[in-house]
């Protein structure tokens, strides 16, 4: 009996790096597709998050979606939740040391976190979705046990780790509780018997610890596979919230849509690839048209279609009462306007979002200000330079809607 090859296509779609990848062997220890073929029962892939916020932007979203493709597949997706390395802090990337959460907040961030994964993830499938917390396993080391673990790994090997060796080489202190993230995260992988774990590419140095320690403890190693990190809508840094560069997966269907029809030209393969499932080779060409196309298919993930198509009709809207009828882009107004600092209900009635400055606080009281889709609550929200405005999104109720400049 004779049968096709079967299509890994959905493995390797955005994928940067699986690791160790020997594509020409029929070792399933060394090339993954044949792991997953020789496998008789489904793959247990990891991915771990430390809740260390509440909110989460489509770049943190690509992990997720890959994950969401093993589930697809017949395997299980095991999200890791870490409640107790968040109380260390990844060092990953950081120049500084970064804060230890307290574990309440630790709780009510892992909380929000599972809730705008919903729309991402398969949580009804039987067998499909295992959600652990690490302090389950962590939390019971005891001192001869993390010991032994400090024990497989020199000062050396964690120095070249390229967050410490740059700290090391700047003389900016480097706390011994730092050297246990990524010895933690690895023993992640050696209590749920992980066979694949996922991450960004700035997280292979942490997955191989893992691989590590599974043989160390003569477990099966797990594969690395590494996704990218995703440019922000300025097209130019990783999206951040700190660099206003982002969409949040809470934010409300008109913002992300607004957002996502501005997407960079240069953007746009990236952005189909990573962040959709749509057919790569079937895209319109005209970039104004694959903008409105990438738009409605992000928002409707989030929201539902009628939603998404709604807040294209808005936006369209928007752009014709704004600009003409000849504008691409929303309405919109100049900082320059404005004496700062200044308090977000007089930027509301100057723009002319409200008809006056009492008008806008009433409208921040009853829940109808958002900035970049984040709801504003403080009436007397004050800002101190044009910087901290510009290239934001301003909206009052669903139709009121300008970008400040």
């Amino acid at each position: 009996m004779t049968s096709s090859a079967p299509n890994f296509d959905w493995l390797h779609r955005g994928t940067n790096e699986i690791f160790p990848n020997q594509p020409d062997s029929t070792n399933p220890e060394e090339n993954l597709e044949q792991r997953i073929i020789s496998s008789d029962r489904p793959l247990r892939v990891k991915l771990g998050i430390d809740p260390t916020g509440t909110d989460i932007h489509l770049g943190h979203s690509i992990p997720f979606r890959k994950l969401r493709a093993f589930q697809d597949a017949g395997h299980t997706a095991v999200v890791i939740i870490g409640d107790f390395t968040a109380q260390i802090g990844d060092p990953t990337g950081k120049s500084d040391v970064r804060k230890q959460l307290t574990t309440e907040e630790v709780k009510t961030n892992a909380e929000t976190y599972l809730k705008q994964l919903r729309p991402i993830l398969d949580f009804e499938t039987s067998d499909r979705l295992e959600i652990r917390y690490n302090s389950e396993w962590l939390g019971k080391l005891d001192l001869a046990k993390i010991q032994e673990l400090l024990a497989t790994m020199t000062v050396g090997q964690m120095l070249a780790k390229e967050g410490f060796a740059k700290r090391y080489s700047q003389e900016n202190p480097i706390f011994l509780h730092e050297f246990l993230y990524p010895l933690m995260q690895g023993y992640d992988s050696v209590a749920i018997d992980a066979d694949v774990e996922l991450g960004g590419t700035d997280q292979k140095f942490n997955i191989a610890v893992g691989r590590d320690l599974q043989k160390y403890f003569k477990k099966r190693p797990q594969f690395g596979l590494l996704l990218p990190i995703l440019l922000g809508t300025d097209g130019t840094q990783k999206m951040s919230k700190s660099l206003n560069n982002y969409v949040g997966l809470r934010e409300d269907a008109l913002s992300m849509y607004s957002k996502l029809e501005k997407t960079p030209d240069a953007l746009l393969p990236e952005y189909f690839e990573l962040l959709t499932k749509l057919d790569l080779g079937s895209l319109p060409e005209n970039p104004r048209e694959a903008q409105k196309v990438l738009a409605l298919e992000i928002v409707s993930q989030f929201h539902s279609l009628e939603e998404a198509q709604k807040a294209q009709q808005t936006a369209t809207e928007l752009v014709l009462k704004g600009g003409g009828g000849d504008s691409d882009s929303i309405p919109e107004y100049s900082l320059a306007e404005v004496t700062f600092p200044a308090k977000i209900f007089y930027v509301l009635s100057a723009s002319g979002l409200c008809k006056s400055s009492g008008e806008g606080r009433r409208q921040i009281q009853g829940g109808a200000v958002r900035l970049d889709g984040d709801r504003l609550t403080d009436v007397n929200l004050t800002f101190d330079s044009p910087e901290d405005l510009a290239g934001k999104v301003l909206q009052v109720g669903k139709k009121k809607f300008i970008r400040l400049v």
